[in-house]
């Protein structure tokens, strides 16, 4: 049975240790000890989480106020390391053990706090597969692709799953330095030798990620999995890409400063769809998916690219390109130019491009309070823009918070929808906005007091 990091007990055992392990450390000891040593151990917790809220804010990494017990935990780290080292000299071998135990399970609680924030890592079990690069669901290689269709086509059955293919896509058109991307292959793309023209899905993470996130984190392939069974086998073609090139490099999907990720994901990434797998090159059957960052990404591929989406998901995106202030966005990604800056703005794109001829998109925000009404804000503002050059668009608020089983919940719910709207074979006719029998609508609930998730994540 897998083991929650988010819920249960196992956070609660962790930090109760750490708290009683920094007890022990600190002691009674000296007057000394208490009046001067102690004290400065004190101010140096302080200073710990005081600079690692400034850097959050600075890097603008999240709009909503993270739960006050994260800067606890980073407090008491910074407590624990001063304890140790202005405590070394006056303390006994075993409070110097302590100390220096104490030190990684406070940052460990404080890791499982953030955690709780954004619900990057559901299980311990999930949690070691991302940390030692385990195998993902459904993932195989070349060699397994070729002896599944091969299969497929001698006994003229679908497999019951699609399969996952990691991929290397050459950046000759973008020069962007990327990490390998992932391919999902529904049953129905091993019906025939050359595959069937399948439409596709282009799935963006947030501004911390890997390509892999969307299936670790999001559940993608197990839901798209539970609709291609419902559906004949038939499904899109998912394509996790990287947007950012490495952890921590928030790009926001646009050519600047930071490298080219626009021209990456629509120069490289979607002719080596088409030519690679053989999916439809019509954009009336590619969409885009995006959580929080890549939610304001979905939105600026699909409006400065008609001519390859048609479709798009904004899961708890932001009104435009977003790495802090206007201002300091516009330095950080643009070098300083304002006009660059407004090239990537979907607003501006969408009134200096007019009228759309065949656009829709499902822009999904969280009703949780705080800095989500940032989303939801701007989510309605984009929709509003939209409809007046014609864009068929709805706002979709949805219960949860700013973290990944949102994001996860967020997909699942509009994947019907998406799926016709790409013309996927077998899908039946949803409106847009509507939600019928979900294919999979995970727990979205989060653990009590770990208060509101980051609204850049």
């Amino acid at each position: 049975m897998p083991i929650s990091l988010l819920h249960g007990p196992l956070p609660v055992v962790v930090q109760t240790l750490a708290a009683v392990l920094l007890v022990a450390a600190i002691g009674w000891r000296t007057r000394r000890w208490r009046r001067k040593l102690l004290p400065l151990a004190v101010l140096l917790g302080v200073a710990v989480a005081a600079w690692a809220r400034w850097l959050i804010a600075y890097d603008g990494l999240a709009d909503d106020p993270a739960p006050g017990w994260l800067w606890l935990w980073i407090a008491l780290t910074g407590l624990a390391a001063g304890v140790l080292v202005v405590g070394w000299r006056s303390a006994r071998l075993w409070r110097r053990t302590t100390s220096a135990l104490a030190i990684p399970l406070c940052l460990l609680s404080a890791a499982l706090v953030l955690n709780m924030w954004v619900g990057y890592v559901p299980t311990v079990q999930a949690g070691w597969g991302q940390l030692t690069a385990g195998p993902l669901p459904d993932q195989t290689d070349q060699a397994g692709i070729t002896a599944l269709v091969a299969h497929t086509q001698q006994v003229h059955t679908l497999p019951t799953n699609g399969r996952l293919l990691p991929v290397t896509i050459p950046s000759d058109a973008s020069g962007f330095k990327h990490r390998n991307e992932l391919v999902y292959l529904p049953p129905a793309w091993f019906a025939s030798n050359p595959p069937p023209r399948l439409p596709t899905v282009m799935m963006i993470g947030g501004d911390i990620n890997t390509p892999a996130d969307w299936v670790r984190a999001g559940n993608a392939v197990e839901t798209v999995d539970a609709f291609a069974a419902q559906h004949g086998g038939n499904a899109p073609v998912l394509v996790f890409v990287d947007s950012i090139g490495n952890f921590a490099n928030d790009t926001e999907c646009v050519n600047g400063v930071r490298g080219n990720p626009a021209d990456h994901l629509t120069k490289d990434v979607v002719p080596y769809t088409i030519s690679t797998f053989g999916v439809s090159p019509e954009p009336s059957n590619w969409g885009v998916v995006g959580w929080s960052m890549g939610g304001t990404c979905a939105v600026d591929l699909a409006t400065m690219h008609p001519e390859l989406f048609s479709v798009f998901e904004d899961i708890s995106g932001d009104l435009a390109p977003n790495t802090g202030t206007r201002d300091q966005t516009i330095d950080r990604l643009f070098g300083g130019n304002a006009s660059a800056w407004a090239d990537f703005d979907p607003v501006t794109v969408m009134i200096r491009h007019g009228r759309y001829a065949n656009e829709s998109g499902w822009f999904a925000s969280p009703t949780s309070t705080y800095g989500q009404a940032t989303q939801a804000d701007a989510a309605r503002a984009l929709c509003d823009v939209g409809r007046t050059v014609g864009i068929n668009c709805a706002v979709v608020p949805m219960p949860g918070k700013h973290d990944w089983p949102f994001a996860t919940a967020a997909f699942a719910s509009a994947l019907p929808w998406l799926a016709f709207a790409v013309h996927t074979p077998g899908a039946p006719p949803v409106p847009l906005g509507t939600t019928p029998s979900p294919t999979r609508m995970p727990n979205t609930s989060s653990t009590p007091g770990a208060g509101t998730g980051p609204s850049r994540s």
